[in-house]
């Protein structure tokens, strides 16, 4: 069985129609997955980029591979298997139309091809789905023949927005300069205001509608729908449709100004740990199934190593979600997830179907709490933080989460916990940076 996994960075489930979203985002994706199974609660264990891709890789969590930062020097070690790896090895062609190698090598392991149209970009993060297509398009025909597995990594809808002209109206009808809109006037006091301004620039000197990038980012993933559309489409004039496994999946969100994150992926709340899953086998996973229970990133691998007739290694911490997705069980695999990011926050999360909680190693540049509570079920969005109106059930979440750091800290041989090291490192880096906003003021 052929495997086409298509990775698309960036993209948070709730924009996607199939995900619920109004907006006509996802039309091609939305098709894939009533053809397939959708998974609603796709969790990440570790955010951003690099953390959750090495857990897809390797079907562990980050605490125990041990990438838990885009920052830190830490490399995976040569003796844990990646996925291509572990497929090259039982006959695969494998192939990556990516450029995460870049960052770091391991990513690139395993692969027989691998191919980097970005190469060709100053700033790597902007090849486009067109690009990423004229490279995996090409190769997917030449080795039709082949047994496959073929990753597609597209960037769209990473930052910058800026999707091609014809899609950048699709979504917005106001006024981006409306003096009287201040939506954007939070981002302005913040790191990232700064850092966003010559993107804003493109636009107009005076932008105010934070509704204006929103409707940007929902135009880039409509663009990457029709990316995916077309290698799906390819992939049909192939004849390979019915010998393939497509699965289409994201390393996390984003937050579009929710909880003062304005257009990035950190914060441990579900704009950005909850992201998309489908996977269609045809004749084998029904047709739109949708599949409530939590599952995690980890769980990615040996769910691709049990469908290509693999054995999963012993020390693999995910489990296959093949049995899930035929109908063999329906029982929860987990009852909560341990989730964490150390890049430009350093926090823990603990979720749970019903609760979600979040604690901090250092304070943030965003000024949230050293402990968050939300109720799932009656607070979705994370508005209402309950730390303090049910201190008991804080408490319970918090030893649940520190026992499980320091059993792990103590298994796994860290001199500390790795989030709290790079906390103190993050929290002087915004302390200088908050003074010297204060000095130039």
């Amino acid at each position: 069985m052929n495997i086409l996994l298509i990775v698309i960075d960036t993209l948070r489930a709730d924009h996607l129609g199939c995900y619920g979203y109004p907006r006509t985002t996802t039309p091609q994706i939305d098709a894939l997955a009533a053809q397939g199974t959708l998974f609603e609660q796709f969790i990440a264990p570790g955010i951003p980029t690099q953390p959750s891709f090495t857990s897809l890789y390797t079907g562990v969590h980050p605490m125990t591979h041990r990438i838990v930062t885009h920052a830190g020097q830490m490399a995976l070690s040569n003796g844990l298997p990646v996925l291509p790896e572990l497929l090259a090895r039982a006959g695969y062609t494998t192939c990556a139309v990516d450029n995460l190698y870049q960052m770091k090598p391991w990513f690139a392991r395993g692969y027989e091809f691998y191919i980097d149209p970005s190469l060709r970009h100053t700033y790597p993060l902007s090849v486009t789905c067109d690009e990423l297509n004229a490279r995996a398009i090409p190769w997917l025909h030449a080795h039709k023949g082949e047994k496959f597995f073929l990753l597609v990594h597209y960037w769209d809808p990473h930052t910058p927005y800026l999707p091609p002209r014809q899609y950048r109206e699709l979504f917005y009808t106001g006024n981006p300069f409306d003096p009287d809109n201040s939506s954007l006037l939070p981002l302005r006091r913040q790191f990232f205001g700064e850092m966003w301004q010559g993107w804003f620039n493109l636009f107009g000197s005076n932008l105010t509608d934070a509704e204006f990038i929103v409707a940007l980012y929902d135009a880039e993933i409509r663009y990457v729908d029709d990316g995916v559309g077309a290698l799906l489409a390819a992939l049909d004039a192939s004849g390979m449709t019915e010998q393939t496994v497509v699965i289409v999946a994201a390393d996390h969100g984003e937050c579009l100004g929710q909880h003062d994150i304005f257009f990035d992926h950190h914060g441990l709340y579900e704009d950005n740990i909850r992201c998309p899953l489908i996977v269609r086998w045809p004749g084998v996973v029904p047709a739109g199934r949708r599949i409530r229970t939590i599952v995690q990133h980890l769980d990615l691998a040996p769910t691709l190593l049990d469908i290509a007739g693999v054995p999963i290694p012993s020390h693999v911490e995910g489990r296959s979600l093949l049995p899930l997705m035929t109908g063999a069980t329906d029982r929860p695999y987990y009852d909560r997830v341990i989730t964490e990011e150390c890049t430009w926050q350093a926090k823990w999360g603990l979720r749970t179907e019903t609760h979600k909680f979040i604690l901090s190693r250092e304070p943030d540049l965003h000024g949230m709490p050293m402990r968050e509570l939300y109720d799932l079920r009656t607070d979705p969005g994370e508005c209402q933080n309950l730390a303090d109106e049910q201190p008991g059930l804080a408490a319970q979440f918090e030893q649940e989460l520190e026992s499980w750091i320091a059993e792990w800290v103590s298994a796994l041989g860290y001199a500390d916990d790795p989030i709290r090291e790079q906390g103190i490192t993050l929290g002087k880096k915004w302390q200088e940076w908050l003074q010297q906003r204060n000095d130039e003021r």
